[in-house]
C-alpha cells in the first residue's frame, strides 16, 4: 500500500460550508459543511483521482514537494 501526502486548500463558501482543492491533482476538488466534513470529503476524492489516474496509465503527482505560502499585496 503506497502513501501519499497532498496540500490541500480549504476556503469559506459564500453560500456557507467550504469548498477544498488539492493544486497537485487539477480538477480534484470538493466541499463540506464543515471542516472535518471538507477534509474527510477531499480524502475521498483524491482517493478517487488517484483511482483514475493508474486506471487511465498517468504517472501519479508527487504532492509531497508542494510549498503553500502567501503574499500580501497593498494598493
Amino acid at each position: 500500500m503506497e502513501t501519499y501526502d497532498y496540500k490541500v486548500i480549504l476556503e469559506p463558501d459564500e453560500t456557507g460550508g467550504y469548498v477544498i482543492s488539492c493544486p497537485s491533482l487539477p480538477g480534484c476538488y470538493s466541499q463540506g459543511e464543515t471542516i472535518k466534513e471538507a477534509l474527510a470529503n477531499i480524502k475521498e476524492a483524491v482517493s478517487l483521482c488517484l483511482e483514475d489516474m493508474r486506471s487511465e496509465g498517468e504517472e501519479i503527482p508527487d504532492g509531497s514537494e508542494a510549498l503553500v505560502g502567501s503574499v500580501v499585496v497593498t494598493r
